[in-house]
């Protein structure tokens, strides 16, 4: 299995940035599909925005227009830009990849975002 390690993580006040590193150990091109899930406490993990390898995207409705996920195949990484922070953007943010090197799914061992208000 190819591991998954997230960094980029902190505390920010509400209205900044972060950007989320996924670095994966192997190349992230065989991977049908990447993704960013999040765990806020007390609440189940959701899917927050993932990408297919043909580059098609999909966001949760309540971080659409704030949050951009994008990927680079070279660095064998995934992004997570996120612009206009709330607090309730604050969570453990992981990074999730399929694929037939991360079957079912890779996670990564988590970030945590604390937005403050």
């Amino acid at each position: 299995q190819v591991q998954l390690v997230e960094s980029g993580g902190g505390l920010v006040q509400a209205g900044g940035s972060l950007r989320l590193s996924c670095a994966a150990s192997g190349s992230i091109f065989s991977f049908s599909a990447m993704a960013w899930y999040r765990q806020a406490p007390g609440r189940q993990r959701e899917s927050v925005a993932d990408q297919t390898r043909a580059g098609s995207t999909n966001y949760a409705d309540s971080v659409k227009g704030r949050f951009t996920i994008s990927r680079d195949n070279a660095k064998n990484t995934v992004y997570l830009q996120m612009n206009s922070l709330k607090p309730e953007d604050t969570a453990v943010y992981y990074c999730n990849a399929r694929g037939p090197k991360c079957f079912p799914q890779c996670w990564g061992q988590g970030t945590q975002v604390t937005v403050s208000s």
